[in-house]
């Protein structure tokens, strides 16, 4: 089990560093990196996606490549444009909502990326769970303007996806609807959503999703929980053995990393992705080293108190 810190480019929804774990087993390398706030019970299935990797591997692909998006973190109109221009993406996800900026403030990020992707390119927006149902239809109504493809967890529950789903002729995706929640598959009951959006660590590894996938029976987003590329490579996977694919997934997320782990990073090339498990790198590894091993593995440990199957680490009587 290594430990890894690596300084964001950029804020990220309040995270400076991303910090977590990569463990070492018979397939591979696993990644095991739940946010700070988050409990033993729901670290469980980030520890079931890292054992996986690490054990069994993943399913076979039926595609080589995988289409991504641009992510736009909540940066001024300049930046916006600089980042979606230069990222070689047909589609970007821009960030909205985020707390202390204001409604004008996303609205000259997301005209300044539709300006960069010009009109054939496709601008979806993510506001993390931040708007209540009013904001959230009188925001959507009005950056439509610019032609949203969907956006993505305007509120916080089902109930308010489905009110403002209703009311609003953009499509709908939910996020932490799914991966936050214990029955990922309500989204679907509730009519509250158009697009899922996936995420492998949260929902427990790559057959796990495959099987969330097929019973939400929604079309499907690929996203990253701004892993290193050994995480990245579970979502690849994803993306890569879903039967079908239709839009554009979040894994092109590196580039809000100031590094990585591995000796060859999951970047995309042209808006997309190889399929394939990157090498990972000793002396990246050794560069990027994070504090706190004991505590990671403390968290292992009550992670893994709520699996079944064998432990990530054994724990002496």
């Amino acid at each position: 089990m290594r430990v890894y810190s690596i300084p964001m480019r950029t804020r990220f929804r309040a995270v400076t560093r991303r910090e977590g774990v990569l463990i070492q087993g018979p397939a591979g390398w696993g990644e095991f990196s739940p946010f700070a706030e988050y409990g033993p019970a729901e670290c469980a299935r980030w520890l079931a996606a890292a054992r996986e990797a690490a054990w069994e591997g993943f399913p076979p692909p039926v595609r080589a490549h995988v289409p991504v998006n641009a992510t736009i973190p909540a940066v001024g109109p300049e930046r916006a444009f600089e980042i979606a221009k230069v990222s070689g993406c047909g589609t970007a996800k821009v960030k909205v909502a985020e707390p202390g900026q204001s409604d004008a403030d996303d609205m000259a990020r997301v005209e300044a990326v539709r300006d960069a992707l010009g009109p054939g390119g496709r601008v979806r927006v993510d506001a993390n769970g931040g708007w209540d149902v009013e904001h959230a239809v009188r925001m959507i109504r009005a950056l439509d303007r610019w032609g949203l493809e969907y956006a993505e967890q305007p509120c916080a529950t089902l109930e308010e996806l489905g009110l403002v789903r209703r009311r609003v002729d953009v499509p709908i995706a939910a996020d932490e609807s799914i991966r936050r929640a214990e029955d990922p598959l309500r989204v679907r009951a509730a009519g509250a959503a158009d697009v899922a959006v996936l995420k492998v660590q949260p929902l427990g590894g790559v057959r796990a999703a495959l099987r969330v996938a097929e019973a939400c029976g929604l079309p499907v987003v690929v996203s990253s929980a701004l892993e290193t590329s050994v995480g990245l490579a579970a979502g690849v996977a994803l993306a890569a053995a879903l039967p079908d694919l239709r839009y554009a997934c979040g894994l092109g997320t590196l580039s809000l990393l100031e590094g990585d782990v591995v000796h060859d990073p999951l970047r995309p090339v042209g808006g997309e992705i190889v399929v394939r498990r990157p090498v990972v790198d000793e002396r990246a590894l050794c560069r990027f080293a994070g504090a706190g091993a004991e505590a990671w593995r403390r968290r292992v440990i009550a992670a893994q108190g709520h699996l079944d199957g064998p432990p990530v680490i054994e724990v002496a009587p």
